[in-house]
């Protein structure tokens, strides 16, 4: 029903551009608004930018399992849809007074039934702040070599008062959920401070993580791209460094 009635307003209303969140909901939404507007739809899309040329929208988005950035236009249909990952860009400053319109749509609800039906929303039971929430994240990569190896992170994370996330390797690996995976086929995240122990820093990974204000990378191998790219890096095996960190902060 909310597909159809978005579709009813994009119809009325004839707007050229389209935006919708990449959250669960919105990936749904949008796919099944496009389909019923009869137009293109850039899924999942991590930057938007506008073509002073010619005014297109120009969405990139990761492709081909997350090896590729792929910028897609959609050229012969309007609006122009597309859905904008959550966390890919910073919040705008506040601007006091500033106020948007709020625009009243009525519609017969006759007009638009649905097969599904909401019956109630179960709260995922897994521990931990949610990522797009946490000022602090310890994530774990494949350098972790076992899955016991997150109860560590586990308490770091703690100890700051953050929550654990991971790189792609120990998601597929089956170590941790799926929904604590940064990077580009999983979350972006913008937090105060990111620790990476064990993650090599593929730029796959890193542009879930580039906006965190602070990154602490942990790894062994002084050559790892991370290495490079964090603002303090520690050559170390983390399950020397990490406890340590503990103990100081302790």
């Amino acid at each position: 029903m909310y597909a159809k009635t978005l579709s009813a307003m994009i119809k009325e209303y004839k707007p050229n551009k389209f935006l919708l969140p990449a959250t669960n909901m919105g990936r749904s939404l949008s796919a099944k608004t496009a389909i019923f507007a009869g137009t293109g739809l850039t899924a999942d899309a991590t930057e938007v930018v506008i073509n002073k040329e010619d005014g297109q929208l120009h969405a990139t988005r990761p492709t081909f399992g997350g090896n590729l950035m792929a910028t897609i236009t959609c050229a012969h249909t309007r609006p122009e849809m597309c859905s904008l990952r959550p966390m890919a860009y910073a919040k705008a400053p506040r601007t006091e007074g500033r106020k948007g319109e709020v625009v009243d749509f009525a519609f017969n609800e006759k007009d638009f039934t649905s097969l599904a039906k909401f019956l109630k929303f179960i709260k995922s039971e897994g521990e931990g702040l949610d990522l797009s929430e946490a000022e602090v994240i310890v994530a774990g990569g494949r350098g972790l070599g076992k899955p016991e190896g997150f109860a560590l992170l586990e308490k770091l994370a703690k100890r700051l008062g953050g929550t654990v996330a991971a790189s792609r390797a120990p998601v597929d690996s089956g170590w941790i959920e799926y929904r604590r995976q940064i990077g580009l086929t999983g979350r972006t995240v913008k937090p105060k401070l990111y620790i990476a122990c064990g993650i090599s820093g593929q730029i796959q990974h890193m542009a879930g993580c580039s906006g965190a204000d602070v990154i602490v990378a942990i790894n062994k191998d002084p050559e790892a791209p991370i290495m490079k790219l964090a603002h303090y890096a520690v050559q170390g095996d983390l399950y020397d460094v990490v406890p340590a960190m503990l103990e100081a902060l302790n």
